[in-house]
């Protein structure tokens, strides 16, 4: 075993998340570190989203001595453990520090966000740069290593290949298993790992096959020659790596590595496969890591002018605690979707997004999760509600689709969108319908742009009419919150349907429906009906289902305040807003009164139009439950407030979390980011 060093207080700063990420850009290129593991950072475990362990590792040679940064779970003997004296996050970037003789190393883990450069996002690619700072100002001999292994791939690697291309060194390799599969653990197993190291000032060798071997060749070399990238003798298995030997450093002195997830064929589009965007700039794999190490620095400028962003203005709207949420979410609301085009053509104006509902059930752009999802994109890039839902209203206009209502998701298992032609999709009438509604409206008031939507108005009418005679008296069916079973006669779902036909009218200009949704909503909002009144209190509050005397978190009111639309008297926010703190659980408001968990999106909906102190309520419980050390899976949006689960998440790395934009949404506005 390793010879361990002594250990130091440390600094989480901001906090200690449940997840930091790492390396995450789309639903196949998803990895994280558990927050409780940044203490033994030099053995630590890093995982997929999905929870299984995946092999990074980053080790250096001090003056002849080799310690262990990040991620060497089983130490060779005479190597020492660095000390962990800084671990912090912003929205792009993960980073920890840590000491090593008389060196400070800084390891940064840098996931772009970019959702208005679609060839910077589309690119399935994370940086890991370290960066070597002398403590004592002199010179000292230092060398860097870092490998992945092939767990990566979901299974076994089967197949190996490296190449050399404008300094760029890289290894792909795969587990070779059939086009559009995944593991058990959701894992691409058609899919390239791709690790990668970029040749500027410092040499670089490079090795495939035992990591047992590789890593004691480092140590007692500072290089690794056991087969090297561009060569002939790529070991299929085992671990992937490359070494820098930077020499004598006297002052901050940086390399980088790049690791990421490739599938030409990102995505199976009702047969016809997608790639994607980058493709039509860069053709192939070598090509575009090149690239992208060559984009660092605007890439790198770009971070740090959102990572701004976000924590001054979301300070200034609430406060720290909501500026915290923003940054732990932003990596995993774009890390759950493709940038498509098709890939025999690739063309550009056939640009789609696909996303997945990651940790429940991996369904292809459900429509109850584009929606959670929405205020991220009408803060930042409100287009990317047209690119998410054109490929469910494509599929809706070709008639394939049985129902009289909107479809709940185009395919059950990511990334095959086969559709569901029989109609036997999860049925949520009310819910999805209302939903694509509300969607289309708030694309075309973020963007002036009536034209996209009209070439399907064919579809509306017959939508409007559904709402019409079924959504104020909704039949057994479920709603988003599927969790909780199907209810006849949900309020939520009837106040969706309200919304969703004053979305219709304000899409079609049609003004009997906002007269139908206010009908709606006098209904709806009649003691008795969706009205219950505590006994006790003689506080009035929505009902969860009619008559029942349960409450359920109106969150569905939230895009009527954002669109400016009419269907519910404005005192109806005020009221609720009262209400939520005299039901509050000790770690925060349930989803309902039948409930034990709450959901950190919807509590962002409903805090968005509440008063300052209910707003405050419900931002402050989400940053004390993403703070509470209880927890260690990627931000979910799912959490107990009571009972013995009390502060435990259930969900994993959801792109849900983009609802944790609906404050800044209400406050600032479209494109405000």
């Amino acid at each position: 075993m390793g010879i361990a060093s002594s250990s130091v207080a440390f600094e989480y700063a901001p906090i200690q998340p449940p997840s930091y990420p790492l390396a995450v850009r789309n639903p196949y290129l998803s990895t994280w570190l558990p927050g409780d593991q940044v203490a033994k950072l030099p053995s630590c475990q890093p995982q997929f989203w999905f929870g299984n362990n995946l092999g990074w590792s980053v080790m250096a040679n001090v003056d002849k001595q080799t310690y262990n940064l990040f991620g060497v779970t089983n130490p060779a003997a005479s190597t020492k453990s660095a000390v962990v004296t800084n671990a912090s996050f912003t929205s792009t970037h993960s980073v920890f520090t840590v000491t090593a003789g008389h060196i400070e190393f800084t390891l940064d883990f840098f996931s772009p966000v970019s959702p208005q450069n679609y060839v910077r996002q589309s690119l399935p690619f994370s940086y890991l740069s370290v960066t070597t700072t002398p403590k004592d100002g002199k010179a000292h001999d230092v060398d860097i290593y870092s490998d992945i292994d092939e767990f990566w791939t979901g299974d076994k690697a089967k197949s190996c290949s490296s190449s050399v291309i404008n300094g760029t060194h890289l290894y792909e390799f795969g587990a070779d298993g059939p086009t559009f599969s995944q593991s058990k653990s959701e894992i691409a197993l058609w899919a390239k790992v791709v690790f990668a190291a970029h040749q500027e000032t410092y040499s670089i060798s490079s090795t495939s096959g035992s990591a047992k071997v590789s890593r004691a060749q480092f140590q007692a070399t500072g290089n690794v020659t056991s087969s090297g990238a561009g060569s002939d003798d790529c070991k299929v298995g085992g671990s992937y790596g490359f070494a820098y030997r930077l020499g004598q450093v006297q002052q901050s002195t940086t390399v980088r590595y790049a690791v990421g997830v490739v599938r030409e064929e990102a995505v199976n589009y009702l047969d016809a496969p997608q790639t994607h965007y980058y493709r039509s700039v860069y053709p192939d794999t070598p090509s575009a890591v090149s690239h992208f190490f060559d984009d660092y620095d605007a890439a790198y400028n770009e971070s740090l002018a959102l990572d701004s962003s976000i924590e001054t203005t979301a300070s200034s709207l609430v406060g720290t605690n909501y500026s915290d949420i923003l940054a732990l979410s932003t990596r995993q609301v774009m890390g759950g979707i493709d940038l498509t085009i098709p890939a025999d053509t690739l063309d550009t104006t056939e640009l789609r997004a696909f996303i997945k509902e990651i940790s429940s059930d991996g369904n292809m752009n459900t429509v109850d999760i584009i929606f959670p999802t929405f205020p991220f994109f009408y803060v930042y890039a409100p287009e990317y509600i047209k690119l998410l839902l054109d490929p469910v209203l494509e599929y809706l206009a070709s008639g394939c689709y049985p129902n009289p209502w909107v479809v709940h998701d185009i395919g059950a298992n990511y990334p095959n969108a086969t559709g569901h032609d029989a109609g036997k999709d999860e049925r949520m009438p009310i819910e999805e319908t209302g939903n694509l509604f509300i969607l289309i409206d708030a694309y075309e008031k973020a963007t002036g742009d009536k034209t996209w939507a009209a070439q399907y108005s064919d579809l509306w009418p017959g939508y409007a009419e559904y709402l019409a005679h079924n959504g104020l008296y909704p039949e057994h069916q479920l709603s988003t919150t599927d969790g909780l079973g199907a209810f006849t006669n949900m309020t939520s779902l009837a106040i969706k349907a309200a919304v969703g036909l004053s979305a219709y009218a304000s899409i079609s200009g049609q003004k009997e429906y906002t007269e139908l949704a206010q009908q709606f909503a006098t209904t709806i909002l009649t003691p008795g009906v969706g009205i219950a009144k505590n006994d006790k209190t003689k506080q009035s509050y929505l009902d969860l289902t009619y008559g029942a005397k349960n409450w359920y978190l109106t969150f569905n009111l939230f895009p009527q305040a954002l669109l400016n639309l009419t269907a519910f008297p404005s005192s109806l926010f005020t009221s609720q807003s009262s209400f939520y703190p005299t039901i509050r659980s000790p770690s925060g408001v349930a989803i309902s009164s039948t409930a034990a968990w709450g959901k950190t999106d919807w509590d962002v909906w409903v805090a968005a139009t509440s008063e300052e102190a209910t707003r405050n309520m419900f931002v402050d419980d989400i940053w004390a439950y993403i703070s509470n050390k209880k927890n260690t899976l990627p931000f979910s949006d799912r959490y107990f407030v009571k009972g013995t689960k009390e502060g435990l998440g259930e969900f994993r790395a959801r792109p849900t979390v983009g609802a944790h934009w609906a404050i800044w949404a209400l406050a600032l506005g479209p494109n405000s980011g």
